[in-house]
This record gives structure tokens, C-alpha cells and sequence, in this order.
């Protein structure tokens, strides 16, 4: 069975409505619909599809190690208009090519601090 499509993200945030507004402010995602499970959380979409499911902590819900994530990535468009609006919401970022320099990724964190990169084609980042 070879995988066809990237489907979520799951992250466990003590900052669930900064998490909310920063996704939405930045990323341009939006809090759907979401199953009625028995802890709070929100799904957030890339169109019609929950790609971020964020579940709320706390102290006492989240004991033990902290999870971490290395990274999660999206694919984009509009590379010139995504710099300009981490600059004028004032997100810090690194941008970097991949070895072949086909793909030229803007590397970010959430509040939260998990890093993600918004992958354009190259050619088009020039």
C-alpha cells in the first residue's frame, strides 16, 4: 500500500487559541468542523481538508516527556506574498534551498515552537 497524501498533523499545545490564531494569521488555515471527542481541541483546514488537529493540555492532562516534532511541511504558491506577510506579522524565518535547488523552503515556528517549512518551486523564489 503506497501512501497517496499527506492527511494530518496532531499537536498537543497548552496555547490552544494562540495555536488557533496564529495558523489562521500565518498560514492562512481555518477552524472547521471536528468530531465531538471528550477533550478540547480544534481542526484546522487547508481548504476542505483538517490538516492541523490541535488537542488542548495541561500540566495535569500532558505528564511525562515532551513530545516533540522535527517538522511538517507544506507545499505553496505566492512565494514574494508569503514573505511579505511573515514580515509584516512579524515572523521570524529562515529560508533555504534543498541540495538539488529545486525546492526553496521558508522555515518558521509556531508559538508553540514546532518547526514547519512552506516549500515553493524554486524558479518560482527567484
Amino acid at each position: 500500500m503506497p501512501l497517496t497524501a499527506f492527511d494530518h498533523v496532531n499537536i498537543r499545545t497548552r496555547h490552544l487559541d494562540a495555536m488557533i490564531a496564529w495558523y489562521g494569521d500565518v498560514l492562512g488555515l481555518h477552524a472547521g468542523d471536528r468530531p465531538d471527542f471528550p477533550f478540547p481541541g480544534a481542526w484546522l483546514y487547508l481548504g476542505d481538508t483538517a490538516v492541523v488537529h490541535l488537542i488542548a493540555v495541561t500540566e495535569a492532562t500532558a505528564p511525562g516527556p515532551t513530545l516533540t516534532l522535527e517538522h511538517f511541511a507544506f507545499r505553496a504558491q505566492g512565494h514574494a506574498a508569503f514573505v511579505t506577510k511573515l514580515k509584516d506579522n512579524g515572523v521570524p524565518f529562515r529560508e533555504s534551498r534543498v541540495p538539488d535547488g529545486s525546492i526553496t523552503q521558508i522555515n518558521i515556528h509556531d508559538p508553540d515552537g514546532n518547526h514547519i517549512h512552506v516549500d515553493f518551486r524554486s524558479d518560482e523564489a527567484d
